[in-house]
């Protein structure tokens, strides 16, 4: 739809002209003191922003004192390397439930743990271990765990447990993990019908909040859509706030702490298709598990995310058919961009490090299940099996996001709505094309380095 000297896009979200008071302030409490971005949902299932300010950062050097006094000396040192039994983390917690008594929060946040590198099979003590970096941790002025001295993520054991249940000891495989924020074809075909009126106007830059406001009431709320995984988990949730995310920075409703152009920066309208929607997904890095000869190890490597885009049409009637991928290099800058600088951004904006967790643990679990670590462990997951006796399902379930439009004028071609999502074939890292082969041993390595046979039984965690 040519509208003349209209450039807009349009994606879930508030409605917002120009950059959000909270776009500034995205960091952990190793990157930004300022304040922290999260989301909330209402009691209607409406996805909205949240911004926790702490502009002296008084409020976090609080929290980090509070949590260095709190924390256990051997749990708040920084560890390269810290391991975790899953196996006899379940066994304690059991033990803990059934005297009425609630995991210990090193427990709850698997002693500190940003990330998971390794996951080891010992068949003989009857162990599946994970392990990975780790420090102290600390709820940022937003709620959310991230490390006292990086600012990093904490790896949750809700997520873990939900990984888990997705590839369980037995029954089926989640066959993709999901999510999508996506306008309703009434509302993309109310959104044609307002611009086929525009077409008949004389727009002039003062019309921008008009038309900002007009697109943003004719589609309405936008539908999330989660599979794989319970609605109500944090898993989904950080799924569906990084896509949000993302999309705010892709039409410059966001600015993120580190330098990626949005799309809408480098959007030509002379290269744009006529009604074209603008989806971009995120998906794993699949060539990212490096497995040991003997399948009792392996090593997930890489950055382990990437941002991809598509093209739609959006028809008269709302209806949406593909075509083709990046079909304007504006998008394909913006996607490339973002993947590149998917680590820095991580570090520094502590939702996109959990999606990367949630990927790793994904992967992490498929391939726990599909080598049957499950049967040579003799673990069936105990009460990690039963949301009864260990609920994750706990969060609000996201149903819809309001729309939000950025209007910039920019020649004389209008850009539709932001589709999308995160698509997580966690099977598919495990294909035999992707695979890595531990051609110097350095995986097998790293698990014959571990002896466990002197720990304690009670002992589920160690450096």
């Amino acid at each position: 739809m040519f509208l003349r000297r209209a450039f807009l896009s349009a994606v879930a979200g508030l409605l917002l002209i120009g950059s959000p008071a909270w776009a500034q302030n995205n960091g952990g409490t190793g990157s930004n003191i300022s304040g922290a971005a999260g989301v909330e949902i209402n009691a209607q299932g409406v996805l909205q922003m949240k911004l926790t300010a702490d502009p002296t950062g008084q409020l976090t050097r609080q929290r980090i004192a509070q949590a260095k006094a709190r924390l256990a000396a051997d749990v708040a040192k920084t560890s390269p390397l810290r391991k975790v039994s899953l196996t006899r983390l379940e066994a304690e917690i059991a033990k803990r439930l059934a005297a009425g008594q609630s995991p210990t929060e090193d427990m709850l946040h698997l002693a500190g743990l940003t990330r998971v590198q390794y996951v080891f099979v010992y068949p003989d003590t009857k162990d599946i271990v994970i392990a990975g970096p780790a420090e102290g941790y600390v709820p940022d002025v937003s709620g959310r765990m991230v490390g006292i001295e990086s600012g990093s993520a904490i790896v949750m054991l809700e997520d873990l447990v939900t990984s888990l249940r997705a590839f369980p000891p037995t029954g089926e495989a989640a066959r993709q993990i999901r999510c999508s924020i996506d306008p309703t074809q009434e509302g993309l075909q109310k959104m044609q019908q307002f611009l086929v009126q525009l077409s008949r106007r004389q727009l002039q830059p003062s019309d921008a909040r008009f038309i900002a406001a007009g697109l943003q009431q004719s589609l309405g709320l936008q539908d999330v859509t989660i599979g794989g995984v319970s609605a109500k988990t944090h898993f989904a949730q950080v799924l569906v706030e990084a896509d949000y995310r993302m999309k705010l920075i892709g039409i410059g409703l966001e600015v993120p702490p580190v330098k990626i152009p949005s799309y809408v920066s480098k959007a030509n309208p002379r290269d744009v298709s006529k009604n074209a929607l603008q989806r971009w997904y995120f998906t794993p890095n699949y060539e990212c598990v490096k497995v040991a000869e003997d399948d009792l190890a392996m090593e997930l490597v890489g950055q382990g995310v990437k941002l991809i885009g598509e093209d739609e049409l959006v028809n008269a009637d709302g209806s949406r058919a593909v075509a083709g991928a990046h079909n304007n290099g504006a998008s394909k800058a913006f996607t490339d961009a973002f993947t590149k600088l998917y680590p820095e951004l991580a570090k520094r904006s502590p939702v996109y490090a959990q999606l990367k967790n949630c990927i790793d643990l994904a992967i992490a679990a498929a391939f726990i299940q599909e080598k049957d670590y499950y049967g040579r462990a003799g673990w069936d997951l105990g009460v990690f099996r039963d949301e009864q006796a260990f609920p994750v399902e706990t969060c609000a379930a996201p149903q819809h996001v309001d729309s939000t439009v950025n209007v910039v004028w920019k020649g004389n071609t209008l850009m539709t709505p932001v589709g999308g999502g995160v698509e997580i074939s966690a099977r598919q890292a495990l294909d035999s094309q992707n695979l890595i082969a531990d051609q110097k041993g350095e995986v097998k390595a790293a698990r014959e380095k571990l002896n466990l046979s002197k720990l304690d039984a009670s002992q589920w965690w160690w450096d």
